[in-house]
């Protein structure tokens, strides 16, 4: 059953009850109108509760259901909202834990809420290219006034339930309880106290209207465009809640659903809504089952207090797991803390963090010189210099040191976590976990699955991945794992680029232009140009074959590293962030042309993105089929957290689906053409040939 139905005297309790949050498919429509059915026809019952099973109230309509029949096949849920309404018997929602979208649209249609403290309250559509279609734009006004309805609705932001029953006049919430616990008890006594009110109190029925009409909404479009031009969401549900203001509640309801039907064929809400699906799916591991016992991880220990390790053990100490932090230089670890309380300080000033939070975190913090006092940690998580030999090194000290049953984890971000494992006498206990600079920032784990990483260490890592707020992605080992191993090729084209006639500032432009957070030649000066360097360098021995452009190594042999070094292959002023166009860097742009003997084209911003992305969609194809990621879902979500791919077009293997696989690889075959190509990168995969030969997609 996907509703519970209960009689607790002369009131009627529908519990939803489908895990995990309760979410509005089509078989809890089916289990919500048989109940409200069931409890109409009883002449017993005097009163209706709804509420929702486990730790939420109702998560909104299941997104699976998008684009399928299933979304509209009756009782939809614009059908089990008029039925509530129309309920002849009040009907109450208890709301607690969290009530989303349809959820809330759902409550919306009761006469009566009452909610638990602490309940997250949340119209989340936009977040997927949508706004609430099933009357969220047109009931959340009339209930909050306009102003903070829209707040929520163009933002998707969750905010409790005792902030929204202290704004004043507001009618979302008739009580809140006392406590969760109280909340079914004192809802059943509510319900009673208003079964024999009538009329019955009807959302649709109360104004709404904004004292400055058409002046207000058009000063919130004018604020929201800056930084919604690839996302035609905000802009719409703006349109929808001035609908709400109009005389007619029906007419709003109309215009309201034509702006969501709209909205769902956009390849906005399309990439969106994938991302949405692909973050859920990552965590999913197919032969490890849910039910995996997970080791106990009660403590960390992290080794290095360099940037990587001192970020690292923030992540930590930020979700209350105690952390000792080893380097064996005392200069190195006074270091690593003095930086670790800067960033707190900075979180600060900047109000994102409580002052007291800082002696908390640091309270949990242990610092030492010596292995051997880390030996009972949980989990240890290596973060030194990104050299085999350093890192087998550490590793075989933790084999000597640590307790049996404890996790070993490589922060590497390209070698062979085999080869690691290789120099344990445990390699069932080791896994990569790749994080992202900045560690205590960027959102994405790479986990690294090695050939003997036992599931239930994956397992743990994948539910602390959660616990420390990152969004964790299954790797298999190869050089650079998923994100580096494509970003090496998204790189090496742009260098050619340089080759052939383009500027840096030039790539950049086009490539922020399509949505990236920074250009290659920027992200490159940021991370660190001796990073790829040093790439290079062991890809001149592994794979002499492999071609870069000359003007990268240039660079960087006269000690242009980027931001840190105040030039790379921008100038940096002191202090600043602010890329400028360096005449040094054209000129030796220039020299290395001459000596290839190349003569500079006219290169557009078309050309520029479909070979940047399309490197990395080929690699990714080969990384799919050699099975280094489960799914296309996890490398674009991998490209949106930790490359900053921009999330409108759904990551690089979403986009291409958009695209046409055909269409792609045809593009590939013009560029394997070009003189100053790499003619056998160009050759499109294996898998890619497959699907775009039958029409079919990555995802």
């Amino acid at each position: 059953m996907h509703a519970d139905y209960q009689l607790h005297g002369d009131v009627a309790l529908i519990t939803l009850n489908n895990p995990p949050v309760n979410g509005l498919g089509y078989a809890t429509r089916v289990a919500i109108m048989g109940a409200l059915s069931r409890a109409l026809a009883d002449t017993a019952v005097q009163a209706i509760v709804i509420t929702g099973a486990g730790k939420a109230f109702c998560g909104g309509a299941d997104i699976r259901e998008f684009d399928t029949p299933a979304a509209l096949q009756e009782p939809n849920l614009h059908t089990v909202i008029a039925a509530l309404e129309q309920s002849t018997k009040p009907v109450l929602a208890a709301i607690h834990g969290t009530v989303m979208g349809g959820g809330l649209e759902l409550a919306l249609a009761c006469h009566y809420r009452i909610a638990a403290p602490g309940t997250q309250v949340a119209m989340p559509e936009v977040k997927l290219g949508l706004l609430p279609g099933a009357g969220g734009t047109q009931r959340l006004p009339r209930v909050l006034g306009v102003e903070a309805a829209l707040n929520m609705i163009v933002s998707g932001q969750a905010v409790a339930s005792e902030r929204l029953a202290a704004l004043p006049g507001q009618s979302l919430f008739q009580r809140l309880s006392g406590s969760a616990d109280s909340l079914l008890d004192e809802a059943l006594a509510f319900a009673r106290d208003v079964a024999a009110a009538r009329p019955l109190p009807l959302v649709r029925a109360l104004p709404c209207s904004h004292p400055q009409g058409e002046a207000y909404f058009q000063f919130v479009r004018n604020m929201l465009r800056p930084s919604t031009h690839n996302l035609p969401a905000p802009l719409q549900c703006v349109d929808a809640v001035q609908a709400a203001t109009g005389p007619d509640f029906d007419a709003g309801l109309a215009t309201e659903r034509r702006i969501f039907e709209r909205l769902m064929v956009t390849p906005q809400s399309r990439a969106l809504r994938h991302l949405f699906v692909a973050e859920r799916a990552a965590s999913k591991i197919a032969d490890v089952p849910p039910g995996t016992a997970l080791r106990p991880v009660a403590s960390v220990a992290i080794i290095g207090a360099g940037t990587m390790g001192s970020g690292i053990a923030m992540n930590f100490l930020n979700a209350g797991i105690p952390v000792q932090l080893l380097e064996l230089q005392p200069e190195a670890l006074e270091r690593g803390v003095a930086t670790m309380r800067r960033n707190y300080e900075a979180q600060i000033a900047k109000g994102k963090l409580k002052p007291e939070a800082l002696a908390q975190r640091m309270a949990l913090l242990r610092t030492t010189l010596h292995y051997d006092d880390v030996a009972q940690a949980d989990l240890v998580i290596e973060a030194v210099f990104e050299d085999m030999d350093v890192k087998a090194a550490v590793f075989g000290e933790l084999d000597r040191v640590m307790k049996t049953g404890a996790i070993l984890a490589s922060n590497t971000s390209t070698l062979d976590v085999n080869r690691i494992a290789a120099r344990t006498q445990r390699p069932q206990d080791v896994v990569g976990l790749h994080f992202f600079s900045p560690a205590h920032v960027m959102q994405l784990l790479e986990v690294v699955r090695g050939d003997k990483t036992a599931p239930d260490v994956l397992a743990t890592v994948m539910a602390l991945a959660k616990k420390i707020r990152k969004t964790a992605v299954v790797s298999g080992v190869c050089d650079g794992f998923i994100g580096n191993r494509m970003v090496e090729q998204y790189l090496r084209q742009a260098g050619f680029l340089l080759d052939e006639g383009c500027s840096p500032q030039q790539v950049d432009k086009a490539m922020e232009a399509f949505g990236m957070a920074m250009g290659p030649f920027r992200m490159s000066d940021l991370a660190g140009n001796d990073i790829g360097w040093a790439i290079r360098k062991r890809r001149a021995i592994e794979s002499p074959g492999m071609r870069y452009s000359p003007t990268a190594d240039a660079v960087c042999e006269v000690g242009r590293f980027g931001q840190k070094t105040g030039a790379g292959w921008y100038d940096y002023q002191p202090g600043k962030r602010d890329a400028i166009p360096s005449a040094g860097v054209a000129a030796a742009i220039d020299a290395c042309r001459s000596a290839m003997g190349i003569t500079p084209r006219k290169i557009g911003a078309q050309e520029i993105v479909q070979r940047l992305v399309f490197a990395l969609v080929n690699e990714a194809a080969h990384i799919l089929e050699e099975g280094i990621a489960m799914r296309a879902g996890d490398i674009d979500i991998v490209y949106l957290y930790g490359y900053g791919f921009p999330a409108f077009r759904g990551g690089p293997m979403r986009y291409a689906d958009e695209l046409g696989l055909f269409s792609v690889a045809q593009a590939m075959q013009r560029f394997a053409s070009n003189p100053h190509a790499d003619p056998a990168f160009w050759q499109p995969a294996p898998l890619l040939s497959r699907l775009a030969a039958s029409g079919k997609t990555f995802n």
